[in-house]
């Protein structure tokens, strides 16, 4: 069986492929792919690999399964992918600590408002004062706040446990659009929160899951984490409402469009004197995370090919 792999530079260096190639009779290897290559290079190959490069219904028509490299599928059309009967498999907790450790890392800095210090600093105001220090900021004891997580798989339980061990109150929000689901709605507890983190798909339930029409139930101070996927929140809102200092602070890994090779609102204003940090989605990054991509990737590539025996 031969495979295609689209956009293998997305895992960055030193990745051992082998563990899929022992399973193929061939894969060919390409490291980015885009939109105008995808059609020659997916022609005649039942099996497309794939951690961003968009999946269409056209793509999804002329092949026999997708295997995604990351825990989110959304850039493939599931619903095309259930009508043309094409099994989608993904990969889940596979870096979870990882990403775990860089919202912990996101939510300390927000509370100690480094973004803001770190202004300061390149600025020349420390430079300058008339005292030993900086206390402009005034900085927030994350002992006894209140952490609402959306999202309660392996990421969202990690965080959970971390934020405990800095005595922190935690609740998981109910998923959206799961009447199943007897956890309170994210909105619901929204009036709760002095910390709100996000650790759920991008689902048509979870668009913009905060966004202006909710903002109104957020403390004022409350700091916001995305490390969910971008367009879980509505960043334009989000960022009118910590210029207006209804937010305490905001941090996200990632943004609707990557690369933001558009520019992006958030990118513009990481010069203002606001409580903001964006990363380049990078909070999975470590290197045992990115290799147990590619061995939870062959394992489901195993269970598939023993399946059409």
């Amino acid at each position: 069986m031969k495979a295609v792999l689209l956009d293998a530079a997305t895992l960055g260096p030193d990745i051992d492929l082998s563990p899929i190639e022992s399973r193929l009779d061939e894969l060919e290897v390409y490291q980015h792919t885009r939109l105008d290559q995808l059609t020659e290079r997916v022609a005649n190959v039942p099996i497309i690999i794939t951690n961003k490069v968009p999946i269409s219904r056209a793509i999804l028509q002329n092949c026999q399964a997708v295997f995604v490299l990351a825990s989110g599928t959304n850039n493939v059309d599931m619903v095309a992918a259930k009508a043309l009967f094409v099994p989608v498999f993904n990969v889940v907790d596979y870096g979870s600590q990882y990403v775990a450790q860089h919202t912990l890392m996101l939510m300390l800095a927000l509370a100690g408002r480094l973004p803001l210090y770190q202004q300061d600093l390149r600025q020349g105001r420390w430079q300058k004062s008339p005292m030993f220090c900086l206390n402009d900021h005034l900085t927030c004891e994350l002992t006894d706040k209140n952490l609402l997580i959306q999202g309660a798989g392996s990421i969202g339980q990690k965080v959970a446990s971390l934020a405990e061990a800095l005595g922190m109150r935690v609740q998981f929000a109910g998923r959206p659009g799961k009447a199943e689901d007897k956890r309170p709605a994210f909105n619901a507890l929204l009036h709760w929160a002095d910390v709100v983190s996000f650790h759920c798909p991008l689902t048509p339930e979870t668009h913009h899951l905060l966004d202006e029409s909710n903002l109104a139930k957020v403390k004022q101070g409350c700091l916001v984490i995305n490390c969910a996927r971008g367009g879980v929140i509505n960043e334009a809102d989000l960022l009118l409402a910590l210029r207006e200092d209804r937010l305490g602070g905001l941090a996200v890994d990632s943004l609707p469009n990557e690369p933001p090779m558009q520019g992006h609102d958030l990118l513009d204003a990481l010069d203002e004197p606001l409580n903001l940090i964006v990363t380049p989605h990078n909070a999975w990054i470590g290197p045992k995370a990115r290799q147990a991509i590619i061995n939870k990737t062959a394992q489901s590539l195993n269970q598939y090919l023993k399946g059409l025996d």
